[in-house]
């Protein structure tokens, strides 16, 4: 009986091909856990994944249209009753300004009407393409609704009705 160890080609072949199945199995082990991370995604032509917006803008604020109002001055002194109901035209540019128009006896009217930001009193002048003048004072009850006060430069006075 032989008490060393003898190693015989068998075993050791059992041993060298143990080594390899356990490098492989470490080698391979390896590279699972490597690409554990790693995983596919779609992409467009383009290189874009699926689904990615393209060129999505920013908002943008669009400031309001301005609101244009129909005005009516009714007469109310004897200067101001052979011209009639007069029909004009308030636009509101919703920064506290706006514009005023109206044709009186076939003079043009053109100016500017102003509201204080905090405030629904406002007053509207117009220059007569003739070289007479219109003065308003009004009072806003809504956004287009309103009422007031009207004088030309020859004393004619007027009721005014803003809207409606």
């Amino acid at each position: 009986m032989h008490t060393g160890i003898s190693l015989n080609w068998s075993t050791m072949m059992n041993h060298k091909l143990n080594c390899t199945f356990l490098k492989v199995v470490i080698a391979a082990l390896g590279v699972c856990l490597t690409l554990t991370g790693c995983y596919v995604v779609p992409v467009t032509a383009d290189g874009r994944p699926y689904g990615q917006a393209v060129g999505v803008a920013p908002a943008v604020a669009i400031a309001p249209l301005p609101q244009t109002a129909n005005v009516r001055l009714y007469p109310i002194n004897q200067l101001a009753t052979p011209l009639g109901v007069i029909n004009a035209q308030v636009t509101n540019f919703l920064d506290g300004r706006g514009q005023f128009t109206a044709s009186i006896a076939g003079e043009n009217f053109v100016g500017e009407a102003t509201r204080a930001a905090t405030g629904r009193a406002g007053l509207a002048s117009g220059a007569g393409s003739r070289g007479s003048s219109l003065q308003c004072h009004y009072t806003m009850t809504h956004a287009t609704q309103g009422s007031g006060r009207c004088s030309l430069s020859s004393g004619a006075q007027f009721n005014m009705h803003i809207g409606g």
